[in-house]
């Protein structure tokens, strides 16, 4: 199967021509054979390693969490008003830079398994959509190359280098500020490795051992293959500068898995307020009490999250201690949500109860899986335009009106 029709020039420069074009045009034609994630996952699934694919799908343990941030959002009920019918407008304003939408890229690490070259594609598809793009620690490119790509649209996600005290940890915030990224992005939720079966039954390591069954499952997704040809193998790009040369990726490797351990400590994201003139959000808060020690710290933004289902099985849903979180946090800083992104109408949702913003991760790794590089802008278009036509339907022109839309959410969490 080939990628489909490549992007005219035009769509390169302007993402919302994907929806543009007569109905026989090769934008249109693709539009009517994926016009929602999952069609693009059905075909994602046809053209990547069955690895691949368990990577990108899976959660921890039993899926459970996976599973119930799924079903929290489906629970949510947003509620209609007619007759004050006005055009949609879904601009935001984040930490000083306006972007076109509420919707932005998660961080997720080693992503050049799912597709390789993901990072850089994310980078061009963040800054052609004119959103936000999470570059992670363990991305497939350096915060250097993502930042030059992606301009005011790259963020930068960290994860806990605790060893020398941090140095690594404050020597990657150094870059991050030279490379001209405005928002650092600490992640809490990984506090110890969590058990992924899927990937340990498919032996799913960096450096990628090939076994005969893997190099089947490698030839029989030749899309996969070429791109991997093309880009070469997943590499973590931003760890090679703090490995002995040559910077191979066994080193690299063997330096990611002993070197990064843990969360951050209150004390160590007050040294990153010190230490960072940008924006300042902390990812995985799932407590209101964390929430008030993030803000206690100077921190700008809260990132509800519970890892997409990739950490604690047991953790609830993000989506259902959203307004909790939102409630205490108040206009002290910006709330911030991800995990189980699926759709506009699941943005719309987070955005009713307390989001300033929604991230995915899974999503944009689909959207490459299925269309290649120019995967994660058709997603970006997407989900933009999935977003436009609910705030249609609910009669709420502009993400503030959306915010005060009348909902039902029964599993909210209650910690009174």
């Amino acid at each position: 199967m080939t990628d489909g029709p490549r992007p005219t020039a035009a769509m390169r420069a302007s993402p919302q021509a994907w929806g543009a074009g007569s109905g026989t045009s090769p934008e249109a034609r693709l539009r009517q054979r994926l016009p929602t994630l999952d069609c693009v996952e059905r075909r994602a699934r046809r053209r990547i390693p069955r690895f691949a694919f368990d990577f990108l799908k899976g959660g921890t343990d039993a899926d459970l969490g996976v599973a119930r941030n799924r079903a929290a959002l489906d629970a949510v009920e947003l509620v209609p008003q007619f007759g004050t019918p006005k055009p949609v407008q879904t601009k935001v304003k984040l930490f000083g830079v306006e972007y076109a939408a509420p919707i932005g890229i998660s961080p997720v690490g080693v992503d050049g398994i799912v597709w390789p070259g993901a990072t850089k594609f994310f980078a061009a598809a963040a800054r052609d959509a004119r959103i936000p793009y999470i570059a992670g620690t363990l991305a497939t490119a350096s915060i250097e190359k993502v930042a030059k790509i992606a301009g005011p649209c790259a963020w930068f996600q960290l994860y806990g280098l605790p060893t020398d005290d941090h140095r690594v940890t404050f020597d990657l915030i150094r870059r991050a500020d030279a490379a001209g990224v405005r928002v650092l992005v600490a992640t809490l939720d990984a506090p110890v490795r969590s058990k992924r079966p899927h990937d340990l039954r498919n032996g799913l390591v960096v450096p990628f051992r090939t076994t005969a069954k893997t190099a089947l499952d490698v030839a029989l997704s030749p899309p996969w293959l070429l791109a991997l040809l093309r880009e070469g193998a997943p590499a973590f790009r931003n760890m090679e500068r703090y490995v002995e040369a040559p910077a191979t990726l066994a080193k690299t490797a063997g330096f990611v898995q002993d070197q990064i351990k843990g969360t951050f400590s209150w004390d160590v994201v007050k040294r990153m307020r010190d230490a960072w003139q940008g924006a300042l959000v902390v990812k995985g808060v799932l407590h209101p009490a964390d929430a008030e020690q993030a803000i206690a710290v100077g921190v700008d933004g809260i990132l509800v999250s519970n890892h997409g289902g990739r950490q604690f099985d047991a953790a609830p849903a993000a989506i259902d201690v959203l307004p909790a979180i939102a409630a205490v946090v108040g206009d002290r800083a910006n709330i911030l949500f991800d995990s189980g992104i699926r759709s506009g109408l699941d943005a719309a949702r987070a955005i009713a109860l307390g989001a300033r913003g929604v991230f995915a991760g899974r999503a944009f790794l689909l959207g490459l899986a299925a269309l290649g590089e120019r995967g994660a802008g058709y997603v970006a278009v997407l989900l933009k335009e999935e977003l436009e036509t609910v705030m249609g339907q609910l009669g709420t022109p502009s993400l503030d009106t959306l915010a005060q839309v009348a909902r039902r959410h029964r599993a909210a969490f209650d910690f009174n």
